[in-house]
């Protein structure tokens, strides 16, 4: 079994930066699956923030996130990250790692793993 623990959320200010980071452990591994970033607000469904694919090579964005998140992973520590620059208020939320381990997929149902979830609170 799959287990995703997130880190590295907080408070920051508007137009500061985050790294968040997913931790795998457990079998499949995480390096073998694509891996997603969604986020979520009290009152909304959970958005999807971007996905990349288990080589690294191939990431997707949202609409609303594109050119301020970058999602990268490091294969050999079985771990995926979320960069967060350039950060608004309406960033707020709690962000959740996912791995799909049947692929590349924008379907959030096809990913069977999920983590907790790490906060980031934006305040202006």
């Amino acid at each position: 079994q799959v287990q995703l623990v997130e880190s590295g959320g907080g408070l920051v200010q508007a137009g500061g930066s985050l790294r968040l980071s997913c931790a795998g452990s457990g079998r499949p591994s995480i390096s073998s699956c694509a891996a997603g970033w969604f986020r979520q607000t009290p009152g909304k469904e959970r958005e999807l923030v971007g996905i990349i694919n288990w080589t690294g090579r191939s990431t997707y964005y949202g609409d609303s996130v594109k050119g301020r998140f970058v999602i990268s992973r490091d294969n050999a520590k079985n771990t995926v990250y979320l960069q967060i620059d350039s950060l608004e208020v309406e960033d707020t939320a709690v962000y959740y790692c996912a791995a799909s381990p049947i692929g590349t997929t924008t379907t959030e149902s096809d990913f069977k793993y999920w983590g907790r979830g790490t906060q980031v609170t934006v305040s202006s």
